[in-house]
């Protein structure tokens, strides 16, 4: 899934794309030792969400995941997974790094007391000997019905 594939619903609609993938899930944190759930966190690509206007700006929020080199080994192990020109093993690490990375920013979006982010971001770099780190990014808002 690309970076604008993640929410892009028109007019800062949540997708099913982005509710299946990350940020409009409820999550769990541990809060003094205590795992509670979180209440779902609406992510979008768009600077604005339609129906809704932002209260309060909280500001820029950050989620990351490092994938080792040994993943980078196991894929090359199971090169025949790959159909296409595509391997469904490296994607669906990439995909559980994603999801990392989403909810680790939602968490700290709903930490600050905000309840959707906006202008999200997806990067994926190099680091490192073979490791892979995808870092999303966004500004948490409080936002209430228009």
């Amino acid at each position: 899934m690309g970076r604008d594939e993640l929410a892009r619903g028109g007019a800062g609609r949540p997708t099913e794309a982005a509710l299946e993938h990350g940020c409009a899930a409820a999550t769990t944190r541990m809060d003094g030792g205590a795992r509670r759930m979180l209440p779902p966190m609406i992510c979008v690509t768009t600077p604005t969400i339609e129906g809704h206007r932002a209260t309060r700006v909280i500001g820029i929020v950050s989620g990351e995941a490092i994938l080792g080199a040994n993943i980078f080994r196991d894929f090359l192990a199971n090169i025949r997974d790959v159909v296409g020109g595509r391997s469904g093993a490296y994607e669906t690490v990439l995909r559980d790094a994603r999801r990392q990375a989403l909810e680790e920013m939602s968490q700290e979006a709903a930490r600050l007391g905000g309840n959707a982010i906006v202008g999200v971001d997806l990067d994926y770099e190099t680091v490192g000997n073979g490791m892979l780190m995808v870092t999303a990014t966004g500004t948490a808002v409080v936002i209430a019905p228009a």
